[in-house]
């Protein structure tokens, strides 16, 4: 009986030290995408929108501390971007699709990174984050892209032929999204060597036996 209530107090103080390391690992990336999200829109302002360097952190949270970190990060990376006026052109189109847009398509790139993390976890460190670090950028830009179609279609194919684009497709593809996407993706595949590294770290420091 002794054995059994020592054995239940120690997996207790374990989870309880878990539980704190994780809130502190969470809240460091917290800030680093709040922060990164401002740098990016006013340091690496592209067209109407900024190219976010915010999915690398998003990428190592969800591998580290499970999708639903990943998700949380990722509705923090929304708020930072309604914060900072980034999606400002939507918000004067419609207000209520804006908001749902932006928290949305961060909340799913951070809870999808995590969920292929974890399924391609056991067949190696390397290719688990970088699947996981492609999967944000395309989650992001394609729920954007979805509600651009939904929400913002006529707005944007007056953009479009303003732009010189006759196909509101290809403006939406070629004009509005494909330069930050491929930018983002790129940024991910060439800092993936460093997330891998990030998450190792991470682990041994706040998972250690």
């Amino acid at each position: 009986m002794e054995n059994t209530k020592q054995s239940l107090d120690q997996n207790f103080k374990s989870s309880k030290k878990i539980s704190t390391q994780t809130i502190v690992g969470v809240g460091i990336l917290t800030a680093l995408v709040i922060v990164l999200q401002f740098v990016s829109m006013y340091l690496l302002r592209f067209s109407m929108f900024s190219i976010t360097l915010t999915l690398i952190p998003i990428v190592v949270g969800a591998a580290l501390f499970d999708w639903k970190w990943g998700a949380w990060l990722g509705f923090v990376f929304g708020v930072a971007v309604l914060l900072t006026g980034d999606a400002a052109a939507f918000m004067a189109i419609n207000i209520p699709a804006t908001i749902a847009t932006v928290l949305v398509k961060g909340t799913m790139a951070g809870l999808c990174a995590g969920l292929v993390y974890k399924l391609l976890e056991k067949k190696g460190e390397v290719i688990a984050v970088l699947i996981a670090s492609i999967t944000a950028p395309v989650v992001n830009t394609g729920i954007f892209l979805i509600a651009c179609r939904l929400f913002f279609f006529e707005t944007i194919k007056e953009w479009g032929v303003a732009n010189g684009f006759e196909n509101v497709a290809a403006y939406m593809f070629l004009g509005l999204a494909g330069t930050n996407f491929i930018i983002e993706l790129g940024t991910n595949l060439i800092l993936n060597p460093v997330a891998v590294r990030i998450i190792g770290i991470g682990k041994k420091k706040f998972f250690k036996k």
